[in-house]
């Protein structure tokens, strides 16, 4: 008995050709598992999306789709897409710029990187717009910059709470100056929205960078945000070579501007319905307004 306690135990290593073989073992599909880029765990799709794509085991929050979005926070059919015919050309010939456009419309689903509508919160009526990283990376062109102005002032017009939901890497190179410009022109629309009286709630969610993050994700009354977003101007490598500086580990997550006091919230994905609905309670908005 002592003498097998010591022994060193034979391991039999199994090959892909073994596993072929074996009728014994499941035969999972393609497609149905996804790792988690925190954890490492694999996970199956279908519970993924039941728990709001958010990791069961570690509690990372994969980037969601802008209809997954509407989806999970406004009341079922309460959502009315407003805007939907703004589309992006080509204002400066970019070279392959329209081939990528369409790339990123078939893929996506969208014809830009945000939606832009009313819905209704627990029967509270909203305006809001929706950004979808998706379409590539969210970048806030032309089109973007004029729909999320848009329903601003059409929130303003019919004295609605705004919420804007941020995903995005920046402005659109394709575009230029014409981009930037986005950003003046939806900080206007909010500092008019701002003087009517009116709420707007600033969500944001992994990532939110660049253009976007300086203009209309920062100008919330209130700013909340997802657990572990990316919320920074620009990037860690480029604000190191300029300060000569390391940077924290955290730098730029949610929760180093959480300390900080740039955000005033960090909540997470299964909460966030009930926590705007809240909010807008607290604020003096009415399940009856329209």
């Amino acid at each position: 008995m002592l003498k097998n306690l010591f022994r060193k135990r034979e391991y039999v290593t199994v090959s892909s050709r073994n596993l072929n073989e074996s009728s014994n073992l499941p035969n999972i599909p393609d497609g149905k598992w996804i790792n988690c880029p925190k954890c490492k765990n694999i996970l199956y799709k279908e519970d993924l999306d039941r728990n709001y794509k958010v990791c069961i085991g570690c509690g990372h929050h994969f980037s969601i789709s802008a209809k997954m979005r509407i989806e999970q926070i406004f009341d079922e059919d309460s959502f009315i897409e407003l805007f939907k015919d703004v589309e992006t050309k080509n204002p400066l010939n970019f070279e392959g710029y329209e081939d990528k456009l369409e790339l990123n419309k078939a893929k996506s689903g969208l014809k830009e990187a945000v939606i832009t509508g009313t819905g209704e919160i627990s029967s509270i009526k909203i305006a809001t717009a929706i950004m979808d990283s998706n379409f590539m990376m969210g970048s806030m062109g032309s089109a973007v910059g004029e729909k999320i102005t848009r329903i601003i002032e059409y929130a303003t017009e019919n004295r609605l709470p705004l919420i804007i939901f941020s995903a995005s890497g920046g402005a659109r190179m394709q575009e230029g100056i014409l981009s930037l410009m986005q950003m003046a022109k939806t900080s206007l629309a909010i500092s008019r929205h701002d003087k009517a009286g009116l709420l707007y709630i600033s969500v944001i969610t992994h990532p939110t960078t660049g253009g976007v993050t300086a203009s209309f994700a920062m100008e919330g009354d209130i700013i909340i945000s997802e657990p572990n977003a990316v919320i920074g101007f620009a990037g860690r490598r480029v604000i190191e070579n300029t300060i000569n500086e390391k940077l924290p580990a955290d730098f730029q997550s949610a929760e180093f501007a959480l300390e900080k006091g740039f955000v005033d919230s960090i909540v997470k994905r299964r909460d966030l319905k009930n926590y705007l609905y809240k909010v807008l309670r607290l604020h003096g908005v009415s399940e009856n307004a329209k």
